[in-house]
C-alpha cells in the first residue's frame, strides 16, 4: 500500500522561505514582508516576491535561493515564483525641517547626479544611469538642472523644434517634459535657442528649478535622475530645499585634482545630511578610468584611485568605472547614448550596475527608515487553497 501523501502547510513555506536572506538588508523575506500572495495547491506551491526596486541586481538569485528552498519542503513538487517590485521612498518619514518643500509629491525617488568640477563625463552618467534604471522596469524621469550648459537634448537626440507642451491647469502653467527612450525628459535646452547664451542670476536659476520640478507634469515616478551643473551654487541649493532627495551621486576623473574637487562637491551633501536636509551619498562613478588600446592594454590617461579615494573618504560604494571609448562620445554626440545604441557591450553593462548599485542603496535606506515586522501567518497576502 501506498502511504498518504504529505500535505504542504503554509507554516512549513513560510518556515523554508526565512532561510532565504536579503544581502543588503540582512533579514529574512518573509521578515520583510517580501512573499506575498502565496497559494498551495496540492504539491504546487506559488507566490510572489516583492522586491523595493525592479533594478534589483540580484533578483536572479534570491529567486533560485526561493525555489530551491521551497523544493526542500516535503510534498512539495513543483514552485512557481513570481519576482515582482514596488519601489519605495528613500525620504525618511515624519518631520521634516521646514525649509524643506516637496514640489514633487509623485515622484518616490530623487537622485541628484553632481561633480565637483565639469568635463567628468556627469550628464553622460545621467543619461546611462536613467535609461538603465528604465530598462529594469521602473518609471523614470531625467531633469537637465545644468542652466549654463544644458546637453540632455543633444545627447537624447531632441531636435529643435520639438519642445515640451505647456498646458493651462486651473489658471496655471504646466509642461508637459517630452519622452524619449522610455524616460521624461526636461531641460532648458527644450525652451531656448541653441546659439543663444543663458545669462542669468542666482534667483532666476533657483525660479527655473523650482518650475522644472513643481510645474513639470511627471506623473508617477520611481526614480528622477537630476543633472546638476558641477560645482555647489544656488542650483544645488534650490533643489535641496524644493525636494526631498532620495541621495546623490558623485561623478569623477582618477586624477588628484578632480578627487580634490569631488570632496568639496560631497561635504556639501554632507552637510546638508548633518543639518536634518537629509541627503546621502549614494556612492560614486569614477568616468574615463582608462583608455584600452587595440591590443588590450589598459593605460591610465589621468592616473588611477581617484574614485577610490573619495569613496573610502565618504564612507560609500565605487558604483562603477567608466573606461575612457569613443563609443560613448560618438553615442552623446549622435544622440544616441551607448546604452541604446550598444545595449549588449561591457560599458552597457557596467551601467547596467552602476543603475543596480544606485537602486540597492535607495532600497536599503527605504526599508531602513520602516519598521520590520513579521507578517502572521493569516498576514493578508498570504493564501493558503487546499487541495
Amino acid at each position: 500500500m501506498f502511504g498518504k501523501k504529505k500535505e504542504v502547510s503554509q507554516d512549513a513555506v513560510l518556515r523554508a522561505l526565512a532561510h532565504v536572506i536579503d544581502p543588503d538588508l540582512h533579514k529574512n523575506i518573509v521578515e520583510l514582508g517580501f512573499v506575498k500572495n502565496l497559494v498551495i495547491d496540492g504539491g504546487t506551491v506559488s507566490f510572489d516576491v516583492e522586491l523595493t526596486t525592479p533594478a534589483c541586481p540580484v533578483k536572479e538569485q534570491l529567486k533560485s535561493a526561493c525555489e530551491d528552498m521551497v523544493s526542500g519542503v516535503p510534498g512539495v513538487e513543483k514552485v512557481n515564483v513570481n519576482m515582482t517590485s514596488q519601489t519605495r521612498s528613500a525620504a525618511p518619514a515624519g518631520v521634516k525641517p521646514p525649509e524643506i518643500r516637496n514640489l514633487i509629491p509623485g515622484i518616490k525617488n530623487a537622485i541628484a547626479v553632481a561633480s565637483g568640477k565639469g568635463g567628468v563625463g556627469k550628464s553622460t552618467t545621467a543619461v546611462n544611469l536613467a535609461l538603465a534604471l528604465a530598462e529594469s522596469g521602473a518609471s523614470v524621469g531625467l531633469m537637465d538642472a545644468d542652466v549654463y550648459g544644458p546637453s540632455i537634448p543633444i545627447m537624447l537626440g531632441v531636435p529643435e523644434s520639438e519642445q515640451p507642451e505647456v498646458l493651462i491647469q486651473d489658471g496655471q502653467q504646466r509642461i508637459v517634459p517630452i519622452e524619449r527612450f522610455g524616460i521624461k525628459l526636461i531641460s532648458i535646452g527644450f525652451l531656448t535657442e541653441k546659439e543663444n547664451p543663458i545669462v542669468w542670476r542666482g534667483p532666476m536659476v533657483g525660479k527655473m528649478v523650482q518650475q522644472f520640478l513643481g510645474a513639470v507634469e511627471w506623473g508617477e515616478l520611481d526614480y528622477l535622475v537630476i543633472d546638476l551643473p558641477p560645482g555647489t551654487g544656488d542650483t544645488q541649493l534650490t533643489l535641496i530645499q524644493s525636494a526631498p532627495l532620495a541621495g546623490a551621486v558623485i561623478v569623477t576623473t582618477p586624477e588628484a585634482v578632480a578627487s580634490e574637487d569631488v570632496l568639496r562637491a560631497g561635504r556639501m551633501f554632507e552637510k546638508m545630511a548633518q543639518s536634518g536636509l537629509g541627503v546621502p551619498i549614494l556612492g560614486i562613478v569614477e568616468n574615463m578610468s582608462w583608455y584600452q588600446n587595440p591590443s588590450g592594454e589598459r593605460i591610465h590617461l589621468f592616473g588611477e584611485g581617484g574614485g577610490e579615494r573619495a569613496a573610502l573618504a565618504f564612507d560609500v560604494p565605487l558604483l562603477g568605472q567608466i573606461p575612457r571609448d569613443l563609443s560613448i562620445t560618438r553615442g552623446g554626440d549622435s544622440g544616441t547614448p551607448i546604452f541604446v545604441s550598444e545595449p549588449q557591450s561591457a560599458l552597457s553593462e557596467t551601467y547596467r550596475e552602476i543603475a543596480g548599485g544606485v537602486a540597492r542603496r535607495i532600497a536599503t535606506l527605504a526599508m531602513k527608515n520602516q519598521v520590520f515586522r513579521t507578517p502572521p501567518p493569516n498576514a493578508p497576502g498570504v493564501i493558503p487553497l487546499s487541495s
